[in-house]
């Protein structure tokens, strides 16, 4: 195993530690976990902050591990099919994770989910057709944004919070947007491979 292949099965073993984290039960074993007192109306749970930390060294090795296998040759089927289910298992935990513990709205993850399951399903055409789907500028933009809001709500949108500027359910609701605006722009460019069989 190369490794970027190793960085992307380091991102998924981190993804199930941030799941572990986010919903072990602690108090149910007399597990007290400490809380931050920021000001008189603001506790910020310790789990938060950690699982915050290590998503966003998971999220790096998401980059690192493309940048390696890009930059010496490395790029196996293997590594691609492995790096996209590492990144869905990360991003959409995580998003159903805040969901249910009501740190965001339930449209976010509902949107965006579907709208990589859309995506993804016009890619497996567009490759069963000889066709290769590249990332739109307009889908990085929406990742991009739809980290870095996912980062800010597990740090309890610090330090914006500070100045009651919800900067995080911005960014969330941004990513929501660009999500359906670029999975509209897939689909406009593959259309052509989803009815080329309905024409035949």
């Amino acid at each position: 195993m190369n490794t970027p292949n190793k960085l992307t099965m380091f991102r998924i073993f981190l993804t199930f530690v941030i799941i572990a984290i986010l919903l072990f039960p602690f108090s149910a074993f007399d597990i007290n976990i400490t809380q931050l007192f920021i000001n008189e109306s603001l506790r910020v749970d310790v789990r938060y902050l950690i699982a915050g930390i290590l998503f966003i060294i998971a999220s790096l090795t998401d980059f690192v591990d493309g940048y390696i296998a890009r930059k010496y040759n490395m790029v196996t089927d293997f590594g691609k099919m492995m790096d996209a289910i590492a990144d869905k298992i990360l991003v959409n935990a995580v998003l159903i994770i805040l969901c249910a513990q009501g740190f965001i709205h339930p449209i976010i993850p509902v949107v965006i989910i579907l709208r990589d399951t859309f995506v993804d399903s016009i890619k497996m055409v567009a490759g069963n057709k000889g066709s290769v789907v590249a990332a739109s500028k307009l889908g990085k933009v929406k990742t991009a944004t739809m980290m870095v809001g996912l980062v800010l709500t597990l740090f309890y949108n610090l330090p914006f919070e500070l100045w009651n500027l919800r900067v995080s359910d911005f960014l969330l609701i941004l990513a929501c947007i660009l999500s359906v605006i670029s999975g509209v722009q897939y689909y406009l460019a593959n259309k052509k491979f989803i009815f080329e069989d309905a024409k035949a």
